[in-house]
């Protein structure tokens, strides 16, 4: 989980889970032509505003001074660090091909407009510490996590110049198994931080033994925390995956799949608000969705519910990462803005609830919905049906607010 240091004072982003689960750019250029209410209607009319004051699903992320904006070129500074009592052996080539094919998954989930560029430092850095020293536990403390990452940046110091880099990955030894998930570190700017080379470090993913587990995906899940966005799956109850399956990284790093929704690509501004249907308030249309894992198009459409509160509409196909989709059609889900990390942000709505998954798969990841399928809410008035999805890219719909 992500929480602020100045309440909960700890961060244990979404790797933390494991814990308890078992667990040139491409830039889209082809869009649908816009229908008449799409010319007179603005997308920010659906840009739904943050309310947590941390990572949420809100457009009003600070990517001023609180978090990293996900557009252009990221510099990462990977650092290998052993410690007295679990020190490494061999190389660190194996860690770096562990997850440097992150870099390559995120360019093509945002159509080439984010790009990670990981330079690794091939040397082990020796901690001052022993690995059960320094708290990876549930509880770790933000003052624990924020003293690991000042450890571990002035033992590079000397061989690294942090200017030059955004952001920075730390990774451990195998050996240190006290080193146990991966938890991101998100500054706090009332203290004096960590810095070096004049650079305030701001951003930092510290892996842990998990990355041997979930692989190179669990550093785009931990970075996408650094963009502000929050975990999608539940801190609380037994059903961690109960909001939305496998159908977002942030949600399950192992998911069926997991490329990021079509909202938060909006967010993000992976998708441009051309290709944003908005319906801000009663009336209906009819829009032509072009799948989310292939650039153009029009990719979402929003109805909106209330000041944070929103219904989406995407197309969803077995394609690139989510080549093992368990469903594939019109995925819907409910944001709310004000709802904090872990506690259900984004709540898919399940189209096929009598459906049997095949081995897998869980309940919630058949949830697309299929051509003659419709959803209603009688509390917001809004009704969404699918009416073609004949195509391989697209499905049409009419989304409705009363």
């Amino acid at each position: 989980m992500s929480g602020s240091p100045h309440t909960l004072r700890a961060i244990a982003a979404g790797a933390a889970a494991t814990a308890l689960l078992s667990l040139g750019a491409a830039v889209p250029t082809a869009h649908a032509a816009p229908d008449p209410a799409h010319r007179a209607t603005a997308a920010t009319d659906c840009a739904l505003p943050g309310r947590t004051g941390w990572t949420d699903e809100g457009h009003t992320t600070d990517y001023t001074t609180q978090f990293q904006r996900p557009l252009g070129t990221r510099h990462v500074l990977m650092l290998f660090v052993d410690f007295p009592d679990a020190r490494a052996a061999g190389s660190t080539s194996d860690y770096y091909r562990q997850l440097a094919p992150a870099a390559d998954w995120l360019k093509r989930d945002s159509y080439g407009r984010t790009t990670l560029d990981i330079t690794p430092l091939n040397r082990w850095i020796r901690m001052p510490q022993d690995s059960t020293s320094y708290g990876f536990q549930r509880g770790i403390t933000f003052e624990q996590h924020e003293a690991y990452v000042r450890q571990a940046v002035a033992a590079a110091d000397p061989y690294a110049d942090f200017s030059r880099f955004d952001m920075v990955y730390l990774v451990p030894s195998k050996s240190a198994a006290a080193i146990s998930f991966s938890p991101t570190y998100l500054f706090d700017p009332t203290t004096a931080g960590v810095t070096a080379d004049g650079t305030r470090i701001k951003w930092a993913v510290t892996f842990g033994q998990d990355m041997w587990h979930w692989g190179f995906k669990v550093a785009d899940h931990e970075t996408g925390h650094t963009f502000g966005l929050p975990d999608l799956y539940a801190f609380t109850g037994t059903d961690y995956h109960r909001f939305v399956g496998g159908w977002d990284l942030m949600g399950d790093i192992a998911g069926a799949a997991p490329q990021h929704l079509g909202w938060e690509r909006w967010k993000f501004g992976w998708i441009d608000d051309r290709q944003v249907a908005c319906l801000p308030t009663s009336g209906s249309r009819t829009v032509r969705l072009r799948a989310v894992e292939s650039p153009g198009g029009t990719k979402v459409a929003v109805i909106r519910t209330g000041e944070t509160s929103a219904y989406v509409a995407e197309s969803r196909r077995a394609v690139g990462a989510d080549d093992h989709a368990c469903s594939t059609g019109v995925l819907i889900y409910q944001v709310d803005t004000s709802v904090q990390t872990g506690y259900g942000p984004v709540r898919i709505v399940n189209g096929n609830p009598d459906a049997t998954p095949p081995s897998g798969c869980r309940a919630l990841d058949m949830a697309a919905f299929h051509a003659g399928q419709s959803f209603t809410d009688p509390a917001t008035g809004v009704r969404i049906d699918v009416d073609d999805g004949s195509t391989t890219s697209q499905d049409e719909i009419s989304i409705t607010k009363r």
